[in-house]
């Protein structure tokens, strides 16, 4: 049987779902619980920024989308979920009191508030997604997005402080001798201008819903994104899981790319190689299968801020 978020036409609410009451004490540790999560998975950026010192992989996630180990840590519940006696919450932006006195310590998110400033986005992302989970797996791109890059451009650290594996003639001839074929425009806007009209299509803002496909590693780390542009419309939980898979793929996303990584003692996915086509080619399809979840868990809490505002 589809799920709500593939049998719901995009744009349309869910049913109406009563509100979920949590104690102090039951929300509490469920804050707990996730602060002890997102606290093991930002240890090292936060022990980096502490000593001055940058990761050209794993810091990419919190520099690219702005993001702060303080941000992540901020336990969001959701729309729905009443949480009493959480005095806290009703200081933060987006939350108001779940009673009729502004007195009481019950609070909610205030959905309506919410969506009356931010339906757009709420819109955008759930068509985004359900339109990419919809879309046939594409596994043919073999990385070549990050090599478009640094294609002619005449300098190895236009985007990272790290060297080129291959170095960079041997480099432009890998883009040469193959098929660019990105199907994601937060790459494509970063080709230099003599990749650009190698790609299969010319990709903008306005062709991105028609375009991404759910074999993109990109996309799949953008589920973090838009993750983050709802907030705090989206649970943390799913949030976490987002990033814990984003930072999965910029790994691969890395490995495979023209940088040599090895500093960071990570294997080169060489994608140049058969070899390392197919190796790439069936991550993308394990990747795929993670994010295809929680694509539509997406779908779903965008669908569940329409039905509680």
């Amino acid at each position: 049987m589809p799920s709500p978020a593939q049998s719901a036409t995009p744009g349309m609410p869910a049913a109406p779902v009563a509100p979920r009451v949590l104690t102090r004490a039951q929300w509490e540790q469920m804050q707990a619980e996730f602060h002890t999560r997102v606290d093991a998975a930002t240890a090292g950026h936060r022990e980096r920024r502490r000593a001055g010192q940058t990761h050209a992989v794993e810091d990419f996630l919190y520099e690219y989308n702005s993001a702060t180990p303080g941000q992540l840590r901020r336990w969001h519940p959701g729309p729905g979920i009443v949480l009493q006696d959480a005095d806290a919450h009703a200081g933060w932006k987006w939350y108001r009191s779940a009673d009729a006195d502004p007195a009481a310590s019950a609070t909610v998110f205030d959905a309506t508030s919410f969506m009356a400033k931010r339906g757009r986005t709420v819109d955008f992302v759930e068509t985004l997604m359900q339109r990419t989970a919809e879309r046939p797996l594409h596994v043919g791109c073999f990385g070549l997005h990050e090599w478009a890059m640094v294609y002619k451009s005449g300098d190895p650290d236009r985007r990272h402080t790290l060297p080129l594996r291959l170095g960079a003639e041997a480099t432009d001839a890998v883009v040469e001798a193959h098929p660019i074929a990105c199907t994601h425009f937060d790459a494509f806007r970063f080709f230099t201008p003599e990749a650009r009209p190698l790609n299969a299509t010319e990709l903008t803002r306005e062709t991105q819903v028609a375009s991404e496909q759910p074999g993109c590693l990109h996309a799949t780390m953008d589920l973090f994104k838009w993750c983050l542009k709802l907030s705090p419309a989206i649970a943390s939980g799913l949030q976490q899981d987002c990033f814990d898979l984003a930072i999965e793929v910029r790994r691969v996303d890395m490995r495979a790319s023209p940088y040599d990584v090895s500093s960071y003692g990570l294997d080169a996915i060489a994608v140049e190689t058969p070899e390392g086509k197919r190796l790439y080619a069936a991550m993308q399809r394990d990747f795929a299968a993670r994010g295809a979840e929680l694509r539509l868990r997406i779908v779903d809490a965008c669908r569940a801020v329409r039905a509680a505002a």
